[in-house]
């Protein structure tokens, strides 16, 4: 609520005082540093905490396999859909930036294929976090996990509750920097506005309507026909995890939907074993809406700042966006972290994201839903594929594996 009074008030000084408008800009940049702050310990702790804590994936098997499988191809479905969306609307295009201060440039780094693979891979993790470089953070994080996770539970332990309470910590620390928001938000909307006028807010409704147009096809083309060919009994499911998408809906939070999501799933007749691995995994690593959301807002602040992406680089940030959106979905405005991240990593200017930043609690609504809707499917299909959950085609139950 107060991020939305600060947008209006912003966007008020910006066209009655300009000049005020314009030195308010370093609030924006405080906040902006603080949020820079976060990213390295944050997905270090969540990634490791990820892995290492569910080692137990062997003995699990073929299911922690394949729901893993059905996270990736879901998440990656997301995130091209995403991509077509906002390249076909523009949504961002036409859109002019203030002038950037004296000695600030912005432009994409242009890499050929071998420095793009090189560009993965860290060489000094120090360096890596000192120059914002996302990815390499997460390759660093994702081996330091699967290290972990090899090594004997007495000297696993105190570093899996190190990257606990490092983890809860950046949490707090999070909710802490949050409270500045509304002020960082309405610097950078007046700021923005006095440069630029009223006319930026057009281009917001139409990023609106382009997320809310690339979720609906995503659950149509994506997740229906999922669930139409594994055999889920679409109505029932639907029945059954209506109230907790209304909450995450409402609550523009995902996790406040799971625990009354996991009760549902389990009237529904998915067993209790299932639903304790499956939900929480894709709290992690199937946040479908968010995913969607993390590639589409990407290019807009792209098309915002007038450069355009090829498809190469437009694919390495998905491959980027697809590593660190996982692990963090606990935290507030958990994708204005990696959205900044992203961008900093490819050079993108940081005051669309601000701008971005107005609208989300709308944009969270609708995502947060998908993700909770993902989720729920996810669930019920990997019990149809563990056998364990009877299947109905043309009103005859039946079981899974036949």
């Amino acid at each position: 609520m107060w991020i939305m009074v600060s947008m209006i008030l912003g966007a008020q000084i910006g066209c009655d005082f300009p000049e005020i408008g314009v030195k308010l800009r370093v609030l924006s940049l405080i906040f902006l540093r603080l949020i820079k702050t976060i990213i390295a310990p944050l997905l270090f702790s969540t990634l490791v905490v990820g892995i290492s804590g569910h080692s137990d994936i062997k003995q699990i098997g073929r299911m922690g396999i394949r729901a893993l499988i059905f996270f990736e191809v879901a998440t990656t479905f997301a995130l091209f859909i995403g991509l077509g969306a906002i390249n076909f609307t523009k949504a961002g295009v036409g859109i002019k930036l203030p002038p950037l201060p004296a000695g600030e440039q912005i432009q994409v780094k242009k890499q050929n294929l071998q420095d793009i693979i090189l560009h993965i891979f860290p060489e000094n993790i120090g360096k890596s976090v000192v120059d914002g470089e996302v990815l390499q953070i997460v390759v660093f994080s994702v081996l330091f996990g699967i290290g972990l996770a090899t090594l004997a539970p007495a000297r696993k332990r105190p570093m899996l509750e190190f990257a606990e309470s490092l983890a809860e910590t950046m949490f707090r620390f999070t909710k802490i920097i949050m409270y500045f928001a509304p002020v960082g938000v309405g610097a950078a909307i007046a700021y923005t506005v006095g440069n630029m006028g009223l006319g930026i807010l057009l281009n917001l409704f139409k990023l609106l309507a382009t997320l809310y147009l690339a979720l609906t096809l995503f659950v149509v083309l994506v997740l229906l026909p999922i669930a139409w060919f594994t055999g889920v009994p679409i109505r029932k499911l639907f029945n059954a995890i209506l109230e907790p998408i209304s909450i995450a809906f409402a609550t523009t939070s995902s996790e406040a939907a799971l625990p009354r999501a996991m009760e549902s799933l389990e009237e529904l007749g998915v067993p209790r074993h299932i639903v304790a691995f499956v939900m929480p995994t894709g709290y992690s690593f199937n946040l479908a809406g968010t995913t969607l959301y993390l590639s589409l807002a990407s290019i807009f602040v792209a098309q915002a700042a007038g450069i355009e992406m090829s498809t190469t680089q437009q694919l390495v940030m998905a491959l980027t966006l697809m590593l660190t959106s996982k692990g963090v979905a606990g935290v507030p405005r958990a994708s204005l972290v990696i959205l900044l991240g992203t961008a900093a990593s490819f050079n993108l200017p940081t005051e669309p994201i601000f701008i971005i930043l107005g609208i989300d609690e709308l944009m969270d609504m609708a995502r947060s839903a998908v993700n909770v809707i993902g989720n729920c499917l996810a669930t019920v299909v990997i019990a149809i594929w563990e056998g364990e959950f009877p299947i109905h085609r043309h009103g005859l139950p039946i079981a899974a594996h036949e």
